[in-house]
């Protein structure tokens, strides 16, 4: 059976943070990516692109998923942030990787869950600015890459291949030959030769 992924999308969700991972998933690895959003409602990206839901964030369940991968976006600092506290829960109890990147770190920061596994964000000074019940600072790991511990995966908004990565790792899709295909759209940021 097929591999699938819950993808949650708000309104104004960052278009470059879960595209590379949708892509890779489906056309690559042959699993099925489904496009959730909040209450069901389609949402338009920051970058003008309009999305149909699949159906609520809120139901997203374990049983029918492998891993639940919250995308990025403004939203998340908002007070208009949606509550997804259930089926984030269910997926920890379940044992299944929940992703998160950008500004949905947050959302995990808010839940507690980054306060005793290592992490990383969009910068050190964001989620004690932001969450005041954070209490994983000892725990951040200031680095452009993801970072995984414990079933939890977090990401920058600038680390969508690294993140793409964990995930597929994550839920036994990667491979030496995924990760050679991910790593060549880095390939920009390496130092050019003297």
């Amino acid at each position: 059976m097929a591999k699938r992924l819950a993808i949650v999308l708000t309104e104004g969700y960052a278009d470059w943070e879960c595209g590379l991972l949708m892509a890779t998933a489906r056309g690559d690895c042959g699993a099925e990516t489904v496009v959730l959003t909040p209450g069901g409602a389609d949402v338009t990206s920051l970058g003008g692109v309009s999305i149909r839901s699949a159906g609520r964030a809120e139901d997203a369940a374990p049983a029918d998923f492998d891993v639940l991968v919250l995308c990025g976006g403004t939203i998340w600092q908002s007070g208009q942030a949606p509550d997804l506290s259930a089926p984030v829960a269910r997926f920890v109890s379940a044992g299944k990787p929940v992703a998160a990147i950008c500004d949905a770190t947050l959302a995990l920061g808010r839940l507690g869950l980054l306060d005793d596994r290592a992490h990383t964000g969009n910068y050190r000074g964001q989620l004690p600015e932001i969450v005041p019940g954070y209490r994983g600072a000892a725990l951040y790991r200031d680095q452009p890459q993801a970072v995984s511990d414990r079933a939890v995966i977090t990401a920058s908004g600038a680390a969508p291949v690294s993140f793409a990565r964990e995930i597929l790792d994550a839920i036994g899709l990667g491979s030496a030959d995924l990760s050679g295909y991910l790593a060549m759209y880095g390939d920009e940021h390496r130092k050019a030769p003297a």
